[in-house]
Order: C-alpha cells, then structure tokens, then sequence
C-alpha cells in the first residue's frame, strides 16, 4: 500500500520561507515521478510543480517560479518542497502526489499539509 505523507507546514509571515516534506512509502520511490499541488480555500486545486524519477528534471507553474523549489533524495524516499518570498496568495492546503506514468494524472495523493502566510 502505497502511502504519502507530507509535513513541514504552517504559518509564516509574507516574505518567510517554508520547506515542505513528503515521504513515499509502500513501493520503491524511484518508480515515482513526483508533483506538488495546492488547494486555497473556495479554489480548485492548483498545480504547483513537479519533478522526474532522477531528480533531474524540474518543471513549476508560474506562479511559482524562480520562488520554489522541488527536490528529491531518492535514498530518504522524500521529496521537498523548498518555498521562499511567501505572499499571503500562497495560503492553501499542499498535497504531495506520485505518478508512474508522467501523464498528469496522478496515481497517489497524501492527506495535505496546510500552509498560512500572514501579510
């Protein structure tokens, strides 16, 4: 049984940093492509970023660019969220999630982690 489950969260102030953590048990973690995902209140799910099997391969939404950071230590079964210049617009709920195959849909999710940041 595949689990994830994210920490790390919290509340900061505008302009702090955070880093999120998501490990990945139940099935070895290199067979995972990784994603972040975020949910703000009364908003739908919002893709935040993802990263390859290896660790080499990043991709981020625009919102987020240049201000967050993925990473993965395949030997920790972990993968991080680093994120910095935090605005209250990045308040919301952020999910962790694996994927075999990178088709976009991925095939498991952990329970969230809520992240608040105060102006």
């Amino acid at each position: 049984q595949v689990q994830l489950v994210e920490s790390g969260g919290g509340l900061v102030q505008a302009g702090g940093s955070l880093r999120l953590s998501c490990e990945v048990s139940g099935r070895t973690f290199t067979s995972f492509h990784m994603g972040w995902f975020r949910q703000a209140p009364g908003k739908e799910r919002e893709f935040v970023g993802r990263i390859n099997k290896s660790g080499d391969t990043t991709y981020y939404a625009d919102s987020v660019k240049g201000r967050f950071t993925i990473s993965r230590d395949n030997a920790k079964n972990t993968v991080y969220l680093q994120m910095s210049s935090l605005t209250p617009e990045d308040t919301a709920v952020y999910y962790c999630a694996a994927d075999l195959i990178p088709n976009g849909a991925y095939d498991y999710w952990g329970q969230g982690t809520q992240v608040t940041v105060s102006s």
